[in-house]
């Protein structure tokens, strides 16, 4: 018996397809891995901290993406779509169509039954390679919860938990904070079912 064998993409027919493509698409190591549609509660809570997070970035040279932007681990060839992404200063896109980021500050991602274990030890330690990266989010769905990873030193990670409705997640690198509150706005978590 014959085993056939998938053909590897480059990076560079990733992007290609991916540009043409009606649905969204990570891409590491030669594959193509189609994505998933996010929930009302995931979208609301990115809508959150999207709202609360560029209106404290407003006057600064920072720029806020939701869902749509993809980022490059150029370390390890990773391509994703962080649900948030904060970029400053100086901005660098890996070319001209300017839809593929190389230079995140601050990365959040909406937990899911799904994608935790993913988003929480695999994705992160790819994140982790990026130089440019200062700060991680992971945001709970099912309860009020933000843990919040900040770069000590190349090696060295952080890690603070916000669990109360009066916390604020201070995220130095971009100089402004982020209140549980706000990022659970309007998220009915009474009607989660584990």
């Amino acid at each position: 018996m014959t085993i056939q064998t998938k053909p590897r993409l480059t990076a560079e027919e990733y992007l290609a397809i991916e540009r043409e493509a009606e649905t969204k698409s990570e891409f590491f190591d030669g594959e193509m891995f189609a994505m998933a549609g996010a929930s009302r509660r995931h979208n609301l809570i990115v809508t959150n901290i999207v709202r609360e997070v560029s209106t404290r970035l407003r006057d600064r040279p920072c720029d806020i993406y939701a869902n749509d932007m993809r980022v490059k681990v150029s370390p390890t060839g990773l391509c994703t779509y962080p649900d948030v992404v904060i970029a400053c200063d100086d901005i660098q896109f890996e070319d001209d169509h300017e839809d593929t980021l190389l230079t995140p500050i601050v990365l959040i991602e909406v937990l899911s039954k799904s994608t935790q274990g993913y988003d929480r030890f695999q994705k992160f330690s790819h994140y982790r390679r990026l130089s440019t990266l200062r700060e991680y989010l992971l945001v709970a769905q099912e309860q009020p919860r933000v843990e919040h990873y900040v770069r000590q030193s190349e090696n060295q990670w952080l890690l603070s938990e916000s669990a109360e409705y009066s916390d604020v997640v201070t995220m130095p690198s971009i100089g402004c904070g982020l209140s549980i509150k706000d990022i659970y706005e309007k998220v009915d978590l009474k009607s989660f079912s584990p």
